[in-house]
C-alpha cells in the first residue's frame, strides 16, 4: 500500500509538471494583463501604453493596461508580485519598489519580479524659474547656504523619489530647503513653479518640458551618470561635483519571479519594442529619454538602488 501511495503521489506531480511545461510551451493563449501602479496620463501609464501599442505586432495575445493606483501604488505592486507566475499578469514595477520596503510600507522588493525591460530611468533635475537668481548648480548651493531654510522645494508627496532627490541635495552639500508636498503627482508642483509659488522643483526634466522649451524654466543640473541627449548643455552633478549616486525615477515592465524560462522568452518581445526606434522617438515626443535595460543590467540597477535607498534612509532616518 505505501509503495502504491508513493507512486500515486509520484505520478500526480508528474501530471503537474507536465501540465505546466503544457501551458508555458503554449504561451500565450489568453489576454495579458499589465498592471501599472500609477493613474492614466503619468510618466509610467504613458510607457506601459506605448511599449503595448508598439509590441501589437510583436506578439500573439491582446495585452491589456489597468491602472491601479490604491495605496498610493502599493496595492498594484504588491497583487503583481503576488499574481501566478504564469504570464498573464505583468507589472510596470517603479521605483517605489526599491524605497517603499525601507519605510516599512510595502511587503514585497525587487526580488519577488523578475524584470523584464525598463525602457525609462529619468534621472532628477533641480529645475527653477528662467529669472531665478542663480544660473548654475555652484550658485543655487551658495546662494541655499547663505538662505538656509529659504528656498521652497516643491515635491509629489513625502518619502516620493523626487523629494528624496531634494533629501539626498541638502544631505550632500549640508544645505537646507522648505519642502513643499503637492497631491496629484508631479504636474502640481510644476505648475506651483511656473507660478511663482515654489522656488524649485526636483524632478524629471520631462515633466516640465513645455515650460523649458517656452523659456519659463531653466535646469540647473541633473543628478545622472551621463547628460541627457535633449539638454546636453546642462551638467550633471556628477561632473560637476563628483557626486557618486544617481537618483532617478525608472519603470521596469516585470513578471512574478517564478515565471518559466519558456515564457520570459515570449516576453522579450517587449525588450525587441524598447529598442525600436520608432518607440524610442515616441517616448521623446513625450519629453521621456529612452533608455533600454534588460538582463542583468536591469537587475543590477534594481539593486543598487535598493541598496542606495536603504543607505539614504538610515542615513536620515526617514
Amino acid at each position: 500500500m505505501k509503495r502504491l501511495v508513493q507512486f500515486t503521489v509520484v505520478a500526480s506531480m508528474s501530471l503537474l509538471f507536465a501540465a505546466c511545461n503544457s501551458e508555458a510551451a503554449s504561451y500565450p493563449a489568453k489576454d495579458i494583463k499589465i498592471i501599472v501602479p500609477n493613474a492614466p496620463g503619468g510618466g509610467t501609464d504613458i510607457v506601459a501604453r506605448g511599449l503595448v501599442e508598439h509590441a501589437k505586432d510583436k506578439i500573439d495575445a491582446n495585452v491589456i493596461v489597468e491602472n491601479m493606483t490604491e495605496g498610493g501604488g502599493i496595492t498594484g505592486l504588491i497583487q503583481g508580485a503576488n499574481a501566478d507566475p504564469d504570464g498573464y499578469t505583468l507589472t510596470m514595477t517603479t521605483v517605489e519598489l526599491a524605497m517603499l520596503p525601507h519605510l516599512g510600507r510595502l511587503s514585497v522588493d525587487y526580488e519577488a519580479y523578475q524584470p523584464i525591460v525598463a525602457p525609462i530611468a529619468d534621472p532628477a533635475a533641480v529645475i527653477v524659474p528662467a529669472d531665478a537668481p542663480y544660473d548654475t548648480m555652484q550658485e543655487f548651493i551658495d546662494y541655499a547656504k547663505e538662505h538656509p531654510g529659504e528656498i521652497k522645494v516643491g515635491n509629489s508627496g513625502v518619502g516620493a523619489v523626487w523629494h528624496l532627490a531634494a533629501v539626498a541635495l541638502e544631505d550632500e552639500f549640508d544645505i537646507e530647503f522648505s519642502h513643499v508636498p503637492y497631491d496629484g503627482g508631479t504636474a502640481p508642483a510644476i505648475a506651483a513653479l511656473s507660478g511663482g509659488h515654489i522656488d524649485a522643483v526636483t524632478a524629471a526634466p520631462g515633466n516640465a518640458i513645455s515650460q523649458i522649451q517656452a523659456g519659463e524654466l531653466k535646469v540647473l543640473g541633473v543628478m545622472s551618470e551621463e547628460r541627457l541627449d535633449f539638454l546636453d548643455e546642462v551638467p550633471t552633478l556628477k561632473e560637476e561635483f563628483d557626486m557618486d549616486f544617481t537618483v532617478r525615477a525608472w519603470a521596469a515592465l516585470s513578471a512574478p519571479a517564478d515565471t518559466a524560462p519558456e515564457v520570459m522568452e515570449v516576453l522579450n518581445v517587449f525588450v525587441e519594442t524598447a529598442e525600436d526606434p520608432e518607440f524610442q522617438t515616441f517616448l521623446r515626443n513625450q519629453g521621456i529619454n529612452p533608455v533600454s535595460f534588460s538582463g542583468e543590467e536591469l537587475v543590477e540597477m534594481m539593486e543598487q538602488d535598493h541598496e542606495m535607498y536603504s543607505t539614504l534612509m538610515e542615513n536620515l532616518d526617514l
